[in-house]
């Protein structure tokens, strides 16, 4: 019986060494099926993969950052692979430790920043002051523009951990309610339990575009 609804999300479950982080490498081990060739499985996750390729190229708008898609759409699907991986009885939801999403964005903002300054200092500068702004207000701008620049890593952390986190709470809370049920209301539960499952694996495909988007759109920026 859990202590509290949270024990769910504790990775210290083992005295020594933790197992539960061993969930976020199990990605790695992707069953043949997905890439011999050919199969169905190879051409849809290969389909998926173009797909965000051709999303990301146009969003980045560079023809110097070739490669970068590529970076991008692994960490689409690193994130959604973990976000999946989470709705499994059992596994512990990495994507919904500040550890791990902190982990994804931090380093990807401080490289995208020190590449900026050096390379592309006043178009930096430029950033921080609005195009058409009152001169009376460029002092203030530059501080709501430097503050919400530093706190985007943490927004980006925090936007993917909040997510993972409200939708496995509302599945646990409806289901230790299952047993003081009745059989009618056991089958409305169960139905309601299905259909928010549903909801999770759109979420779960959702936060991980939307964390891959942010973070191509904070790219661009910086060329």
């Amino acid at each position: 019986m859990m202590a509290n609804l949270f024990s769910s999300f504790d990775p210290s479950s083992f005295p020594i060494l933790s197992l539960n982080w061993l969930s976020t490498l199990l990605i790695f081990m992707v069953p043949s099926m997905f890439w011999l060739i050919p199969s169905r499985w190879n051409y849809l996750w290969i389909k998926l993969i173009m797909l965000m390729h051709n999303e990301f190229k146009i969003l980045i708008k560079s023809p110097v950052n070739k490669g970068s898609t590529l970076m991008f759409t692994s960490l689409f699907t690193f994130i959604m692979m973990n976000n999946f991986m989470g709705l499994f009885p059992y596994i512990f939801t990495s994507s919904s430790h500040m550890t791990l999403t902190l982990t994804l964005s931090l380093p990807l903002w401080i490289s995208f920043m020190i590449f900026g300054w050096i390379n592309n200092t006043t178009h930096m500068l430029a950033h921080l002051v609005p195009q058409g702004a009152p001169s009376a207000l460029l002092p203030f701008l530059v501080i709501i523009e430097t503050t919400s620049n530093i706190i985007r890593p943490g927004t980006l952390a925090i936007r993917l951990t909040a997510n993972m986190i409200a939708g496995h709470l509302l599945l646990t809370l409806l289901g230790n309610s299952g047993p003081s049920l009745s059989t009618s209301l056991l089958s409305i539960l169960i139905i309601a339990q299905i259909l928010l499952l549903t909801l999770e694996s759109a979420v779960a495909i959702i936060q991980a575009y939307v964390f891959s988007i942010l973070v191509t759109l904070y790219s661009s920026e910086v060329n």
